[in-house]
């Protein structure tokens, strides 16, 4: 729990009204982000475009995409432990609107993918419905916890703990006792499924035993942590 530990330590030394504006600040980043995520669920073009992309990264580009979401996070954090400046946030603070809309639809399926898989179970083009309720019912059991330093700063903090986990275990674990080790489901939640040719081998993303001629779904590959930990 160091991530926590240290989050929480830094959150502490913050004054009253520093701890009132930080509150301010995610609660509007919060629901910006919902805003962009609810169109993407509501436009059957502007969520293809989004998993299209998140289809086409290789899982190196998911754990960069992620990477950069948790510095534009954690940005939003400590830029109330600082006076205010007039310099400009650094390039490596700031994210792309295609990048943020791929990475917290990459979020989203990974809660999915725990909270309800069997909607990422249906045919692809299925997807948006399924996924655009569980979002409504999501987001309205989250305003009903209410607006307060609690009901804002803690998921948010859990979530940049979660990403920021996960860049460490991806940047940590890709070679572990002379092999590789399983990929984190956040990051290969969205591939298509692929079919195994030839005499079979190990799956690239559980490491699990595959015959030839067997179609395995990559977006729903049953991944054990194999220490690599979970998203």
């Amino acid at each position: 729990m160091e991530e926590e530990t240290i989050i929480t330590a830094a959150l502490s030394t913050l004054a009253s009204p520093q701890l009132t504006d930080l509150t301010s600040s995610i609660l509007s980043l919060t629901l910006h982000h919902h805003s962009r995520l609810s169109s993407l669920l509501c436009s059957p073009s502007l969520f293809s475009l989004a998993l299209h992309h998140l289809h086409s990264l290789s899982l190196a580009h998911k754990t960069l995409l992620i990477a950069k979401y948790l510095l534009s996070s954690l940005h939003h954090l400590t830029r109330h432990f600082h006076p205010p400046t007039l310099i400009p946030p650094h390039p490596t603070t700031t994210i792309k609107h295609r990048d943020l809309d791929a990475a917290l639809l990459l979020i989203f399926l990974c809660d999915v993918h725990q909270e309800s898989p069997e909607i990422l179970k249906t045919p692809r083009t299925g997807w948006r419905e399924g996924l655009r309720k569980h979002y409504s019912k999501t987001v309205l059991r989250r305003s009903s916890v209410g607006v307060h330093y609690g009901g804002v700063l803690l998921p948010y903090v859990e979530m940049v703990i979660r990403c920021w986990r996960f860049v460490g275990v991806m940047a940590g674990c890709a070679v572990k006792e002379g092999r590789e080790v399983a990929a984190a489901p956040a990051a290969v939640v969205a591939l298509p499924a692929v079919e195994v040719r030839g005499g079979g081998g190990e799956c690239v993303i559980c490491r699990e035993k595959m015959s030839g001629g067997s179609s395995f779904p990559l977006k729903m590959c049953s991944v054990r942590s194999n220490g690599c930990g979970v998203l």
